[in-house]
């Protein structure tokens, strides 16, 4: 994201109270995420105050050479005396007030599209068919919200001849920012949804919060059936170019015709009878592709020259995909999101697929709609009805409340987890299988057991998934308790670097690996976090102590072992200790501790970093009593090798780095 700015024109810019070291720095580059940075030199690091705080990034931006900062809480300012700092009182305002000014100067023609479904596949089109024209810029990915927006229009430079943006919203009162800092002169409106339905007090109300973002437009691009609250007149845009399939329109579809799993269509235009060939069938496909056909219309493109652009359009990555699945069947993978409009469209696609007489829908609770539940499963049940839909499982517990609704054969689960469990019991055979969800519900799970396995695997990790697992984790611990992470045996095979970088970008304090050469690997691949060595052999220790790993010691030999092997100018080398307290695999056991103790004591060779056991069988309810038994015998153990330490030498502080009764599990 490039462009020019003197750090002390910007923080005049955003009305900051400055603190500079290098008063004359140039910035190219805006970010809020400190592993996002190329060019540290020239990068203004934006502190934003959201899900997490920036500001507890600030040393890991500065380590990365980043010097210049904006920032709202003065307390970051120290110890960092060589960097530029610009304090404001909403850091997330301060990055949008930039992007508008950045925006005001130039005037390049811009696109901006809204609308619930199809924003980023319209925006991506679009810069398909338009870019042998003119120089494009655009948002990245769905950078659509209050955050990504002014990243985007930050790009804007003189270079560019044309910029396309998407702006989505979910409540009011948040259009008219992205409105400012767009400043769009075409808008295109796409299909309006249910999604973040609740945010508002109507359809009406959500409509009129997305058009403030036109506004100002010279031409506006819309289907009057996305509008029917709305008269002509009340329509934003000095030019309004309208199309639809049901009703005259500056664009009038007379039919769409599928040809070889495409669609041949025939529209009237100025008068005339015009056609377009789209390299697409489903119906989502075909409305975005009709978007960008009346897109081009209206800039002034011939329909000739429209329908040989189209033709060559590129499909972009979809969360609709359709796969093979097991027992023969078809498996539609939408396990991303789950709103009526978008039902639809999936089921529609689910009667294109002719190869399978039944039909089976795998759907999970709606969210966000802004309709009570009795209505919302109402009309689904409808829809599924309408559809010609065999069978249904639903899962979770909101659409489990209304079985009645649905007269077909079905089956309801609470959880995702619980439908996996009883998947052998399902019996999938010869059938379409449309797989919609939330988020939430991760229904990736769903569609992977259902996906035909073929040699080619391809494994996808959820890294939300992992990062909610994190944050959960820490919310149930006291401030100040640390965390470690077990990422051995390849992250349990979900990739060992990737893991681990996002684990260290969150703040986990230890990670711990099975053996040195894992440990050696990550450090490579940049991973400065402690990391705990589980099976520190001993021809390993050289490598252990080159790349400041720290072994967990489990038995006196082992300890003996590395004592001998630490150099005499060795001092308080972090290592770890592991009691056995039942597990009966790995730890040192009650008869030995005391001689444990004596070694740890008298020698400053090595400092304790932390005491810890194994528990047999802690995801085991029955087990629970013979959980709290060895939980009773560490905390005895623990206790009293903790005192005998701390006490004995007091170079070992081990009251400051160990929580009595820490337990580590795999998780």
């Amino acid at each position: 994201m490039e462009n020019n700015h003197n750090i002390q024109y910007i923080g005049h810019l955003i009305h900051a109270d400055a603190h500079l070291a290098k008063p004359d720095s140039i910035i190219d580059n805006l970010v809020i995420d400190s592993r996002s940075v190329i060019d540290p030199e020239c990068t203004l690091f934006f502190a934003i105050v959201a899900q997490r705080d920036g500001h507890e990034f600030i040393k890991d931006a500065y380590e990365r050479g980043v010097r210049n900062f904006v920032i709202s809480n003065i307390t970051f300012l120290s110890p960092f005396d060589d960097a530029n700092f610009l304090v404001v009182h909403n850091v997330l305002q301060a990055l949008q007030q930039l992007a508008r000014d950045n925006r005001q100067r130039y005037t390049l023609p811009v696109l901006a599209i809204t609308g619930s479904n199809g924003k980023t596949i319209v925006k991506e089109w679009l810069y398909q068919l338009l870019a042998p024209d003119y120089n494009v810029v655009r948002s990245p990915r769905s950078f659509n919200s209050q955050i990504g927006v002014p990243l985007s229009v930050w790009q804007i430079s003189e270079e560019h001849t044309l910029g396309i943006f998407e702006a989505g919203v979910s409540k009011n009162e948040e259009m008219q920012v992205l409105a400012d800092i767009i400043q769009p002169t075409i808008g295109i409106l796409t299909n309006i949804g249910e999604a973040h339905a609740e945010g508002f007090s109507s359809r009406k109300d959500k409509l009129l919060e997305k058009l403030k973002l036109f506004q100002q437009v010279e031409t506006f691009i819309y289907n009057p059936e996305y509008t029917p609250e709305l008269s002509e007149k009340e329509l934003p845009g000095q030019i309004k170019f309208s199309w639809s399939m049901k009703q005259d329109a500056d664009l009038k579809v007379l039919f769409v015709e599928p040809i070889d799993n495409r669609s041949y269509l025939r529209a009237l235009y100025k008068g005339m009878e015009v056609q377009c060939l789209i390299p697409f069938s489903d119906k989502a496909s075909v409305e975005n592709g009709i978007i960008c056909w009346a897109t081009l219309l209206a800039l002034g493109y011939t329909a000739e020259e429209a329908d040989l652009r189209l033709e060559k359009l590129n499909r972009i990555s979809m969360r609709l995909e359709l796969k093979n699945g097991i027992n023969n069947c078809s498996v539609i993978d939408d396990s991303y999101s789950a709103d009526i409009s978008s039902l639809a469209i999936a089921l529609d696609f689910l009667n294109s697929q002719n190869q399978h007489a039944r039909k089976t829908v795998i759907l999970s609770d709606f969210y966000e709609t802004g309709k009570n539940d009795l209505s919302l499963y109402e009309e689904i049940a409808f829809l599924l009805r309408q559809k010609q839909v065999n069978k249904l499982i639903g899962i979770g517990p909101h659409i489990t409340e209304f079985t009645e609704s649905f007269d077909m054969e079905t089956d309801f689960y609470e959880t995702t987890q619980a439908f996996i469990d009883d998947f052998p019991a399902q019996h999938f055979n010869n059938e379409t299988i449309l797989v919609k969800g939330a988020r939430k519900f991760e229904f990736e799970r769903i569609s992977k057991l259902l996906t035909q396995k073929i040699h080619d695997t391809v494994m996808e990790i959820n890294l939300n998934a992992l990062l909610s697992n994190l944050r959960f984790y820490k919310s149930k611990l006291k401030p100040g308790v640390k965390v470690m992470a077990m990422v051995k045996a390849f992250s349990y095979g979900s990739g060992s670097f990737e893991i681990a970088n996002v684990l260290q970008y969150h703040k986990v304090d230890y990670l711990t690996v099975a053996y040195a050469d894992e440990g050696i690997a990550l450090r490579k691949a940049g991973i400065t976090l402690p990391i705990m060595v589980m099976s520190p052999e001993p021809y390993a220790f050289e490598a252990i102590l080159k790349y400041k790993l720290e072994p967990e010691l489990y038995n006196l030999d082992i300890l003996k072992g590395f004592l001998n092997f630490l150099p005499d100018y060795e001092h308080t080398y972090p290592v770890h200790l592991k009691i056995d307290t039942g597990m009966h695999r790995l730890g040192f056991d009650e008869t030995e501790v005391d001689e444990l103790i004596t070694y740890v004591t008298g020698d400053t060779k090595v400092k304790v970093m932390s005491v810890f056991s194994h528990l047999v069988a802690s995801d085991d309810p029955e087990q629970d009593d013979y959980s709290q038994y060895q939980l009773s015998r560490f905390l005895v153990e623990d206790q009293s090798l903790a005192i005998s330490m701390v006490i004995s030498n007091p170079l070992t502080p081990l009251h400051k780095h160990m929580k009595l009764g820490s337990v580590r599990t795999n998780w």
